[in-house]
């Protein structure tokens, strides 16, 4: 199954092109003797684009993310050169991590579901514990950070709105608070990309939306690229821009996020959309352009997709 995309403002021309932030090319993961994880994916993001990554529960969204931030090796393949990308710098390459990877890391953020901090330690020094890598390692084992440091963290927690958590334990924080500390643990790293793998999955929806109006608005005043996978479309259509859909490994839409509805995600999904949308989305008016189908709808049934590469003229 190839994927049907259409081409968004910032997208690079050219597969050649090397000014991307995020360059997947032909990368696929399987774990074990299971069924293949990730099948042929190949994507490429703009530095500055906020895209959403959408997709059924194990259609390979976490997967993805977290071989683009390294921490996932890709599979090696004798046929084709699997690769990811970071600024034109290989983090992965036929099936090994490469050595540029540590210093590419500086530059990926990634925000968990789970928020991983440590509960026993103060909001503050959780936050500056974005500092590791670049402070002496014995510093960092000891969580002993300098006035600067725990400025320059304070500054983050204000940025993302808790600054007056910041002597709280990590355990003390709402669900909603402990995801906006792991947002400013990535400020303080510094990074220029974030991948968020469902970062409101376990939200409620008003602390759900205040992480995605903060992340959207790092997107907007820092140029900050963030590609945020996102259970549910709504969110995808109000914040990003672009969207990815992956179904069973593959990428089978990469276009504007205003075509998405419910129609067009029963064609991509079957009876699966439906975890994808929530109750109340609208179906295509004047505003919400009809999405260019390059495949029978039929043979969605199937579940098989056109075998030819094609790409959709969508915004010029």
């Amino acid at each position: 199954m190839e994927a049907l995309t259409a081409q968004t403002p910032g997208a690079a021309e050219d597969l050649g092109v090397s000014n991307s932030a995020i360059e997947i090319s032909q990368v696929c993961k399987r774990f074990g003797r299971g069924s293949q994880v990730l099948k042929d994916v190949s994507l490429r993001i703009a530095p500055g684009e906020m895209v959403a990554l959408i997709g059924a529960s194990g259609s390979g969204k976490s997967t993805l993310i977290r071989t683009i931030a390294g921490l996932t090796p890709i599979d090696d393949k004798s046929d084709c050169e699997s690769r990811i990308n970071i600024f034109g710098e290989s983090m992965q390459a036929r099936g090994r991590v490469t050595g540029r990877a540590g210093a590419l890391r500086a530059r990926v953020g990634v925000i968990f579901q789970q928020f991983n901090l440590v509960g026993r330690l103060s909001v503050l020094t959780n936050v500056s514990l974005g500092l590791l890598g670049q402070v002496p390692h014995w510093r960092g084992a000891l969580g002993r950070f300098t006035r600067d440091e725990k400025l320059q963290a304070m500054r983050a927690l204000h940025r993302v709105g808790i600054e007056e958590q910041a002597l709280k334990r990590g355990s003390e924080l709402s669900g909603g608070q402990q995801q906006r500390a792991a947002i400013a643990r990535t400020l303080v790293q510094g990074a220029d990309v974030l991948l968020a793998d469902e970062p409101i999955a376990s939200l409620d929806p008003s602390s759900a939306r205040r992480v995605m109006d903060i992340l959207s608005d790092l997107n907007e005043r820092e140029g900050i690229t963030l590609l945020v996978s996102l259970h549910q479309v709504e969110y995808a259509m109000r914040y990003c821009p672009r969207t990815v859909a992956l179904r069973d490994g593959e990428v089978v839409y990469d276009g504007p996020s205003a075509a998405l509805t419910p129609a067009f995600l029963g064609e991509l999904y079957g009876a699966e959309s439906k975890e994808l949308f929530l109750p109340g989305l609208e179906e295509p008016g004047e505003d919400r352009p009809e999405p260019t189908r390059l495949w029978d709808p039929h043979a969605m049934n199937g579940g098989s997709l056109p075998s030819d590469n094609v790409a959709v003229a969508g915004n010029a």
